[in-house]
């Protein structure tokens, strides 16, 4: 696989990026949505991205999934012994990476209306053929039975609540046991107690099960929540974190 180097980094952080610029091109100039940023996460750690609309936030998330690409810099993850250098990959092979070593949690959930719950959440199982089909499905299951949606199972995403969508958007995100979720606004578009039971299961996924989360937020009151926070103001990081 392009980008990897075969080296075991255990003690290394899981995520690093390094001078990561994102430049976009618009009809009133070049815009630098990420001006350098350099940033470590390390194993099992809660990090929450904090910052203002504007601030750059989803597009830093978007460079570590590689749903979009960097002007410049580089992005490196350590998954399994290796030093995935995520940028460098062609797109097929990161789709099948991705897939397999990132949940990613959306603030519009965006699971697929045709499917149903168990549906949704076999699908990625089925991409990456981690699973047989028996299997991802029996999975599935065990990951809704988690987020308290078992009985669910058979609806489709219509026919369920915003805090449900969301809960089942974190069950899929699990699907293939990622080490690493990515959370952009999770709970931005939730009401007070359900984003509170939402964040709820994300702190329990880094206590008990040891995955590392890196999670964008405009809420500064959730900063004392996460193991440990960084503030970021027009692509670049603010003083405070200096500090």
């Amino acid at each position: 696989m392009h980008g990897s180097i075969n080296e075991d980094h255990r003690d290394n952080p899981i995520i690093e990026y390094h001078k990561v610029v994102k430049t976009y091109s618009t009809a009133a100039g070049d815009f630098d949505a990420l001006k350098g940023i350099d940033l470590e996460v390390k194993r099992g750690e809660f990090l929450g991205i904090l910052g203002k609309s504007g601030a750059g936030k989803s597009t830093l998330l978007n460079m570590l999934t590689g749903v979009d690409r960097l002007s410049s810099g580089e992005v490196i993850i350590r998954s399994n012994g290796h030093d995935i250098s995520v940028h460098n990959l062609e797109e097929d092979e990161l789709a099948l990476w991705r897939g397999r070593n990132m949940g990613v949690v959306y603030q519009s959930f965006q699971l697929l209306p045709m499917l149903t719950l168990v549906e949704n959440i076999t699908l990625p199982m089925d991409l990456c053929g981690k699973f047989k089909a028996k299997e991802s499905r029996l999975r599935a299951l065990e990951l809704l039975r988690m987020v308290e949606l078992e009985e669910h199972a058979n609806k489709l995403p219509s026919h369920i609540s915003g805090g449900q969508h969301q809960r089942a958007a974190i069950a899929r995100a699990l699907a293939n046991d990622p080490p690493i979720l990515a959370a952009d606004e999770p709970t931005g578009s939730l009401d007070s107690v359900t984003a509170e039971v939402v964040f709820g299961f994300f702190e329990k996924l880094v206590t008990e099960q040891a995955k590392t989360i890196v999670m964008v937020t405009h809420d500064d009151g959730l900063a004392g929540r996460f193991s440990r926070h960084v503030l970021l103001s027009d692509g670049e990081w603010a003083p405070e974190n200096q500090t």
